[in-house]
């Protein structure tokens, strides 16, 4: 490429960093750093009223978060600053002159009542997309100058040019184009001076120097808006790239109201997910590299990476990949990285003390390692791990089954004299005392294990026996047998 790729992701602090954001950002990211580009942050925060407190910090932490990070924003600063579109007004007001003093701008002094009323009429009259009706188009500068006097408020819109077409090609979709006569003059400057987004969005582009935008398709239509300012100065268009679609499970458009999602990036890592599998996710979540491998490191993505592998097609939010996917890396973990990821979220739910002892830790951590290759993330551990919390067990449907055999009440009986009867209770001295049961009763295999492992975690299924039994530890094993028997 002869020109620098300059690539930006510009959310709004109107809400956290969401799923749909964080892949917006990451295939940026990724495309700027296969070419040895720049990834640039900016924030259009134009919204004031919607914007959120603590929405700006979201976007830029849980982007260093995931490992996307950045050369340019509010924090780093850079060679075009300012990067917040509030601070960046007056280049906006100084071309809106400009387009006015043009003619290819007006002045627009028609109330929200009267457009309102306009678009009730338009769609009425069977119109899907009402447009505006153009009154104020064709006003007088005297006429315009009578009404500033007076003291109405205005807006400024752009004077749509007539009989033209906006044709680009599209990164992920091909050949697109959209006619003019659809548009509709639309609102550049909002009658309190602040830009409206397709109005700032392109300012700050050209002046950013930004070669390429890679959005969801939902800005698509925006795109036209966008090109015809590019046009107005004389400013050559970005190369845009629109993303298609992310869908749930039951292939609906992803919406901030789906419950069945966890949403935003940060919940990701609240519950214990770890930024790599993360990021591996989102980077395959509408982009599917060569061969079946699914699991890469970020520089392997950033080797890799090729925008006509973008797809065309909606891409899913497989909750089940995700979750496959983050319990591939927490295998690949220390024990004393996992350790680090689960405990928070034992001491979270009340099953630990904020503070623990030596002994505890080391319990803990055994815990913990029982676990290490089951665990999906981190917060699951206390689910995973609950038979060890538990002073009251509950025998489900299958439990019940292996209690019903006819051998239980000796192999428990047995299997308790043993425990009693252990100076130590380490996992081959439980080993010991189970293959002594054995001999006694001369009962084996699911037959003298299943009862032993029922009754003392109320489970069917579970961590290796003789270390779950250490951890629960001998009154309590004891007493869970003493209960059964009762």
């Amino acid at each position: 490429m002869t020109k620098e790729v300059r690539v930006r992701y510009a959310p709004s602090p109107t809400g956290f960093l969401h799923i749909g954001g964080a892949r917006t950002a990451l295939f940026n990211y990724l495309y700027a750093r296969h070419h040895n580009g720049k990834f640039i942050v900016r924030i259009e925060d134009t919204d004031i009223e919607r914007n959120v407190e603590g929405g700006e910090a979201s976007q830029l932490d849980n982007l260093r978060w995931l490992g996307i990070d950045y050369d340019e924003s509010i924090d780093i600063g850079g060679p075009y600053a300012p990067y917040r579109q509030m601070e960046r007004l007056d280049i906006y007001k100084e071309h809106a002159e400009q387009l006015l003093e043009k003619g290819l701008a007006y002045k627009c002094f028609c109330s929200s009542e009267k457009l309102e009323a306009s678009r009730e009429e338009q769609k009425a009259g069977g119109v899907a997309a009402p447009t505006y009706d153009g009154t104020c188009r064709h006003l007088s500068a005297e006429e315009v100058a009578a009404k500033e006097a007076a003291g109405e408020a205005f807006t400024i819109r752009m004077r749509v040019p007539e009989n033209i077409t906006y044709e680009f090609e599209d990164l992920v979709r091909g050949h697109v184009s959209f006619e003019s006569k659809d548009v509709g003059d639309w609102v550049l400057v909002k009658a309190n001076g602040i830009p409206t987004y397709n109005y700032a969005v392109v300012l700050d582009d050209h002046f950013m120097e930004i070669s390429h935008v890679f959005r969801g398709e939902e800005h698509l239509s925006n795109t036209p808006k966008q090109m015809m300012i590019f046009d107005a100065f004389g400013w050559e268009h970005p190369r845009y790239g629109h993303m298609t679609l992310i869908i749930n499970e039951n292939r609906k458009k992803l919406s901030k109201r789906d419950e069945s999602i966890i949403q935003f990036v940060t919940q990701y890592k609240e519950l214990g997910y770890l930024p790599e599998a993360m990021f591996n996710f989102f980077a395959l979540l509408g982009w599917s590299p060569e061969g079946e491998e699914e699991i890469f490191s970020k520089e392997q993505f950033i080797e890799m990476f090729d925008e006509k592998r973008l797809s065309k097609s909606p891409s899913m939010f497989d909750k089940q990949k995700l979750t496959w996917m983050n319990n591939q890396y927490i295998k690949k973990l220390s024990l004393e990285d996992v350790v680090a990821l689960a405990l928070p979220h034992l001491q979270k739910a009340g099953l630990l003390p904020e503070e623990l002892s030596v002994e505890q830790h080391a319990w803990a951590t055994d815990l913990i390692a029982l676990y290490h290759e089951q665990m999906s993330f981190g917060a699951e551990i206390v689910e995973l791990s609950s038979l060890f919390f538990n002073d009251h067990i509950e025998y489900d449907e299958a439990a019940n089954a292996v209690l019903a055999e006819e051998q239980v009440p000796e192999v428990m009986a047995a299997f308790k004299t043993q425990l009693e009867a252990l100076e130590e209770l380490t996992p081959d001295a439980v080993k010991a005392a189970i293959k002594a049961v054995q001999k006694e009763t001369g009962h084996k295999g699911k037959g003298l294990f299943m009862p032993i492992r029922v009754v003392t975690t109320g489970e069917t299924h579970g961590p290796e026996l003789p270390n779950a039994i250490c951890l629960i530890g001998k009154e309590k094993t004891i007493a869970r047998v003493e209960k059964y028997a009762k």
